[in-house]
């Protein structure tokens, strides 16, 4: 669900209309411990600074522009809740927001397989809206069992399976988000989609 506007901190969102600034590592690094300490104005440079990346990366999964600037919210307001977690040492700074964003649009993507359902008020405006609500009722049923199946896989399988097949990545595409080999890939999804297949059919 989207964040109310006011759970995030003052001038955060809507300030990528100004300059941003440097976005060197090192900056956003700074940016991150200063958030940590619960600094509004370094909140709202760290987005100006990075938000332009972390909604590429959850419009790549989502291809839903509405859906992911309210996943781009929420894993904001993730940030400003879990900065202090932040190690330099570990990964890098735009990597450890990324992996928030994308780690949020991937669930999203698993509450919603088959997309957001179109709300009871725009059905009620649908001509024919019976066989509509029907025709919603039974894809969301085989969404769901098609959900359930795939999280019988391993959870780095299971987001494989997700990009894949509900979201369109390309083999080199996952190669490079999973830094495995495309054939190593391709094994993988040939494996999971013969599980998935015994699953549906049991």
């Amino acid at each position: 669900m989207k964040p109310d506007s006011h759970q995030l901190p003052d001038n955060a969102i809507g300030a990528t209309s100004s300059q941003p600034p440097s976005d060197t590592p090192e900056r956003v690094a700074e940016l991150i411990h200063r958030v940590a300490q619960k600094d509004r104005r370094s909140f709202a440079l760290l987005y100006r600074a990075t938000a332009p990346k972390l909604l590429g990366t959850v419009l790549r999964i989502l291809r839903d522009r509405e859906w992911a600037d309210d996943v781009i919210q929420d894993s904001y307001l993730k940030v400003w809740q879990k900065a202090e977690q932040f190690q330099d040492g570990k990964s890098s700074p735009i990597t450890w927001l990324v992996s928030i964003a994308r780690n949020s649009a991937i669930d999203e993507l698993r509450k919603h397989p088959a997309g957001r359902t179109t709300n009871s008020n725009e059905l009620d405006e649908m001509p024919g809206r019976q066989s509509t609500a029907q025709e919603q009722l039974e894809d969301q049923q085989a969404a769901n069992k098609l959900n359930h199946c795939i999280d019988q896989l391993e959870k780095d399988r299971q987001d494989m399976v997700r990009l894949a097949y509900l979201n369109g990545w390309s083999r080199e595409d996952l190669a490079s988000q999973f830094e495995q080999p495309v054939n190593t890939v391709k094994t993988w999804l040939h494996r999971a989609l013969k599980q998935i297949k015994r699953c549906l059919e049991s």
